[in-house]
């Protein structure tokens, strides 16, 4: 590997960590220079994601997201839920309701069914309503 392809390397990382330390203390309702906001597993072990890694969706309304963001956020750092969880800061391209956010939690594969069960579990216990589990297609 060349020195420049080392030195990109250490960029992208730089920003990715910079990016997290931002999503740490964002507000989902108070941004608009990203779309998505996430926050990442930190504590207990845990399968990286497969090609077959899926996520719980949720949607949320805008006076509700900042409360749950917070939940699912420390849940998520904690090890509770999957690898890693994200909120949408403004309402999706096209999007009908510009009230709605979206919430997603990611499992590290589709075909875990009792994985997939324990992290909506999880979810379920915060009270959220409806959720949708959508499996990735495998690349």
């Amino acid at each position: 590997m060349s020195e420049g392809a080392d030195f990109n390397l250490d960029l992208i990382q730089m920003v990715q960590r910079a990016r997290m330390l931002h999503d740490e203390t964002a507000v989902p309702s108070a941004m608009t220079a990203v779309y998505w906001i996430e926050a990442k597993r930190r504590d207990g072990d845990y399968p990286a994601p497969t090609s077959t890694a899926g996520e719980w969706r949720i949607k949320l309304r805008v006076a509700e997201v900042d409360a749950v963001w917070e939940r699912v956020k420390a849940l998520t750092v904690a090890g509770e839920l999957g690898y890693k969880s994200k909120v949408s800061t403004k309402p999706a391209a096209g999007q009908a309701d510009p009230e709605e956010r979206s919430l997603c939690a990611r499992t590290y594969d589709a075909g875990d069914d009792a994985d997939v069960a324990r992290v909506g579990e999880a979810l379920r216990a915060l009270g959220l309503g409806e959720m949708e589990y959508v499996a990735d297609k495998s690349s």
